[in-house]
């Protein structure tokens, strides 16, 4: 079942109470729903995660857990999801949300040469925030999407073949009970 799996990857709650960027939460971690491993919880958690992911911010992780508390599902899948887009994905990441919102749009891409200033960001950014914002929110929206229609669909699978390996064990007892 995917919660036994799930369940070797995940921290300890007192260490996640206990830890100092998350202590401005203050006793919302106390909430036992947001440490909880059933489908719902576990669905939630995905759809938060993958979708602050895809939020061009460095505080991603402060976003997930905020919708993790609000929504009452798992906080620690959601908020290690948002490394997704850690420092060394993100400007692929990034710069495919910027041609998808493009491309949506029907605004021409402009050939960036990259130079690491402010001056640089602030300047580039300002010609092209339109379309990166846009593709951001739509990879947002249908990464959350999949994320959550996939995972409905491996839970029900490990649900179904649990359900089944119980009947064929139970079958398998009965039948060695009825040739004794």
């Amino acid at each position: 079942m995917p919660r036994k799996f799930i369940k070797r990857w995940m921290p300890d709650h007192d260490t996640i109470r206990n830890h100092k960027s998350l202590q401005f939460l203050g006793t919302l971690l106390h909430d036992p729903n947001l440490f909880h491993l059933n489908r719902k919880s576990v669905i939630g958690a995905f759809t938060v995660g993958l979708f602050c992911a895809f939020i061009p911010l460095p505080t991603q992780m402060a976003i997930a857990a905020i919708f993790a508390i609000w929504s009452r599902v798992n906080l620690p899948i959601s908020v290690g999801l948002v490394w997704i887009t850690n420092p060394v994905t993100m400007p692929p990441i990034f710069y495919f949300c910027y041609r998808l919102g493009a491309w949506i749009l029907q605004v021409p891409t402009q050939t960036l040469e990259f130079e690491l200033t402010f001056a640089w960001l602030m300047e580039e950014l300002g010609a092209i925030w339109q379309p990166f914002l846009f593709g951001c929110l739509v990879m947002a929206s249908l990464s959350a999407l999949l994320g959550n229609v996939v995972i409905r669909l491996i839970w029900r699978l490990a649900v179904v073949r649990s359900w089944q390996a119980r009947l064929r064990r139970r079958r398998m007892r009965k039948s060695k009970a009825a040739s004794s």
